[in-house]
């Protein structure tokens, strides 16, 4: 349990930086080439490293290969996608909280789609984190919601959370494999499939090759949102299951607005406070409803 912990931890502190990163990468390298980049770099790496596990596990990895693509385009490359294009319209503050709506809808997707045992508690915390969300998409103003009026940039950061909770559910598809061979066939896959909308990008007035600090800032994508954030959630998925494991992204809000503020200087708003308590209230009702239901019944 504490090393499940452990890894998840370090996993939101990665990915709260990850929102960071993608701000301060703005006017040094274009955001569909840091999503090229960084999986790039990573598949590189880890490549590598566990290419010979990678030929031991093929047999088993060669049938899957379709559900690991798809799930590469789903976790990866378009939730990256989202993620870095969003930051464009939108604050690091802002795209940090608004992940935090993912521990909930993959506790709702997963009663949908498999009927796991959802609590009392763990449906109250649901509504109390999408309050969350959606205070913090609204910057404030709630009824702005009923005229459609969003922001660009906190739009597609919604659809970066639908995604990347579809890629959490249906990791349990996923083969039995060394997380080295997993990681290295996902980022490979996420590879191909940034290069299609980095192609693109230059058509849409981006683009352009990074600056030296682009570079840096790929490299940190790589090397940690990339390989070891993605490795640790994988194995944290593994030891406690998608539904704990889920619940730990609503940490990423607090990572990510606490080095907003720290690296960016990024405005601190009232409605962000109220959004983190909602948020962190609801996974905090959630958790321990769960935790409960789990020891009583020995599922996970």
């Amino acid at each position: 349990m504490q090393q499940a912990y452990a890894v998840l931890l370090l996993t939101t502190l990665f990915w709260g930086g990850n929102a960071v990163a993608g701000k301060l990468a703005l006017g040094h390298v274009s955001p569909l080439l840091l999503n090229l980049g960084r999986w790039g770099f990573a598949f590189a790496i880890l490549y590598m490293i566990g290419r010979k596990q990678l030929f031991a596990d093929w047999p088993a990895i060669r049938p899957k290969l379709p559900l690991l693509a798809l799930l590469s385009v789903l976790g990866f490359t378009a939730f990256n996608v989202a993620l870095y294009s969003a930051l464009n319209f939108t604050s690091a503050i802002n795209a940090s909280i608004e992940q935090a709506g993912m521990p909930m809808l993959i506790l709702m997707l997963n009663f949908i789609l498999f009927r796991l045992h959802v609590t009392a508690g763990q449906i109250i915390g649901f509504l109390l984190s999408i309050a969350g969300v959606a205070l913090t998409a609204s910057h404030g103003e709630p009824m702005r919601l009923l005229d459609l009026d969003l922001n660009v940039g906190d739009a597609l950061m919604l659809v970066a959370v639908v995604v990347y909770s579809i890629y959490t559910i249906a990791l349990r598809y996923r083969p039995p494999v060394h997380w080295l061979s997993l990681m290295i066939v996902l980022t490979g896959a996420a590879t191909i499939s940034a290069i299609p909308f980095a192609a693109a990008e230059p058509a849409l007035g981006g683009g352009g090759l990074p600056d030296a600090s682009g570079w840096a800032i790929i490299a940190f994508a790589a090397i940690f949102p990339s390989i070891l954030s993605q490795a640790f959630y994988i194995r944290g998925v593994e030891l406690i299951g998608a539904n704990r494991a889920g619940l730990f992204i609503n940490l990423v809000p607090i990572f990510g607005t606490l080095l907003s503020i720290i690296l960016l200087g990024e405005d601190f708003h009232t409605y962000h406070a109220v959004a983190l308590a909602l948020t962190l209230g609801g996974i905090w009702l959630a958790e321990i409803s769960g935790k409960k239901a789990a020891e009583q019944t020995g599922l996970r």
